[in-house]
């Protein structure tokens, strides 16, 4: 019971990661109907950056952070929203999938280049020491990980919930012809959310890359397994996208000790295909139809 008990907190502390990149993905979607297949590279490129601001300045992991952050909210949020997305919007969602799949493809190689094939190590945030409570195991890194998470899943949710801007941003995502009706500044909620998304990623690459290490290669993982994340909880949903990245931490940890380290990827991929068997708007999403 002790070991369950410690491998469903780490698989938590991982599911909260992916739920935030995945929240990533549902809030793009639901304000512009933008699904950003290099969302996995963008949380791969903040975590060199982070790196080279500590060489550069000779300073810690939370001074370099801070400075990235900016520099990510400006890049992948209001650059890529305005060089990207708002010239190919009017063409449909094909053009746009293509397009953050060739900026995915871009983004990985110019890491490469940039940074060498080699994993670099990524300090933690905390010291990875462990802990025991009521017989329990567990890393401080891995609580520090699920601590900052759910502050910001919190106050996110609050933020939607209980400001005017994010009462806007949520009357956006769900019409925005009735927005603008009601005097909505559609346009500044939908960079706001790119804005939202850009921060998000940076926080997961900060949270995510200690284990990962700084690898050329890990959008790749990282973005699959937070848009399965998004799919299973329901695309449509923050809510839905946030309990989706929690399953596939807690499945993907379960099954790698219980069942077969090899196989850790697939079981997050054998989630998927039951939930758009049975249910394919996702456990929490609502359904949408589609006149054709």
């Amino acid at each position: 019971m002790a070991i369950f008990s410690q491998l469903l907190i780490a698989g938590i502390a991982t599911g909260a990661i992916y739920a935030l990149i995945a929240v990533g993905f549902a809030l793009l979607w639901q304000t512009s109907e933008t699904i950003n297949f290099a969302q996995g590279e963008f949380v791969m490129v903040p975590g060199f950056i982070i790196l080279s601001m500590m060489s550069y300045f000779e300073i810690g992991v939370i001074p370099a952070f801070l400075i990235t952050l900016p520099i990510m909210l400006f890049v992948f949020g209001y650059l890529f929203k305005k060089i990207l997305v708002e010239p190919l919007i009017p063409y449909g969602d094909f053009p746009l999938v293509i397009a953050t799949i060739g900026l995915a493809i871009m983004l990985k190689e110019g890491a490469k280049i940039i940074w060498g094939a080699n994993a670099l190590p990524f300090p933690e945030v905390v010291s990875d020491q462990i802990i025991k409570f009521s017989g329990v195991r567990a890393s401080v890194a891995d609580l520090t990980t699920l601590g900052i998470a759910i502050v910001i899943i919190i106050g996110l949710q609050l933020f939607l919930t209980r400001t005017f801007v994010g009462r806007s941003m949520e009357a956006t995502a769900q019409n925005p012809d009735v927005a603008r009706i009601l005097g909505i500044d559609v346009d500044r909620m939908v960079l706001y959310t790119f804005l939202f998304n850009a921060g998000l990623v940076t926080v997961g690459a900060l949270l995510i890359t200690p284990s990962y290490l700084a690898k050329f290669s890990n959008g790749e993982t990282l973005g699959l397994l937070a848009f399965m994340a998004a799919i299973v909880g329901g695309f449509n949903q923050v809510r839905g996208a946030l309990i989706g990245g929690f399953l596939i931490g807690i499945i993907e940890n379960l099954g790698a000790f219980y069942i077969s380290s090899g196989y850790r990827t697939a079981f997050p991929i054998v989630l998927l295909i039951l939930v758009i068997l049975f249910k394919p708007e996702g456990l929490f999403g609502r359904k949408e139809e589609r006149s054709i």
